[in-house]
């Protein structure tokens, strides 16, 4: 970490990184299969993809030979499902609370940036009362570009009030890194979140790797003593 730099604001992915919400996420794919004739699936086997959206879920989910627009009748009836019962079952990861509170107390700022679309971030961070102390919120179609792209990074800082210079990003999944890399953030890698198992975490120029919520909270108070 560069001894000149200056930590204003700690931004987080939400699915798998600040908010467990597998359990949901996986009721509603399962309950969608069974709607449409399929057979539910395992939760380690649709779990590390939930990352790169619901579609890719029900990619994963099914043979090969089933149509797109069998597929998409899917999604739709999943995402519908998942809309309203938006956090049955989602938590934080065990030491988030205290890592967001650490934020707080040392007066840095925090916000989300996911590639989860508004219609499922936004309720889903007022039911977990997160909404009104997040200083940015950023979901997939926020801005016109999703993840990789450095678009939501930076809408994220206009709407913080901070530079990328002074963030750092944490996510579980390789286009959180380059996002926040492209954006001349610091960035980390969470361990903890739905990784695949094909997965190089080591090899996607994250500044530190992160095994847990409490690690992410040991790392930014060493940035803040810097």
């Amino acid at each position: 970490m560069s001894i000149d730099f200056k930590l204003s604001c700690v931004l987080f992915d939400l699915d798998g990184t600040l908010v467990d919400t597998a359990p949901d996420l996986l009721a509603c794919l399962n309950k969608a299969l069974n709607t449409h004739g399929f057979a539910a699936v395992a939760s380690e086997t649709v779990k590390p993809f939930i990352s790169f959206g619901a579609a890719a879920m029900i990619k994963k989910s099914l043979d090969h030979g089933v149509s797109e627009a069998c597929q998409a009748d899917i999604l739709a009836t999943m995402l519908n499902d998942y809309q309203h019962n938006i956090a049955e079952h989602s938590i934080f990861f065990d030491g988030i609370p205290e890592t967001l509170a650490l934020c707080e107390a040392q007066g840095l700022k925090w916000g989300v940036v996911t590639n989860k679309r508004e219609r499922f971030t936004n309720p889903l961070m007022d039911t977990l009362k997160l909404t009104d102390r997040a200083a940015c919120i950023i979901s997939g179609d926020t801005t016109a570009n999703p993840k990789p792209h450095p678009g939501p990074m930076l809408a994220a800082c206009k709407q913080a009030g901070v530079k990328p210079q002074e963030c750092v990003y944490i996510g579980d999944a390789s286009h959180d890194i380059a996002a926040g890399k492209s954006a001349q953030m610091k960035t980390l890698a969470a361990l903890y979140g739905y990784l695949k198992p094909t997965d190089i975490p080591e090899n996607w120029g994250a500044d530190a790797l992160i095994a847990s919520p409490h690690q992410l909270s040991i790392w930014i108070g060493s940035a803040l003593c810097r």
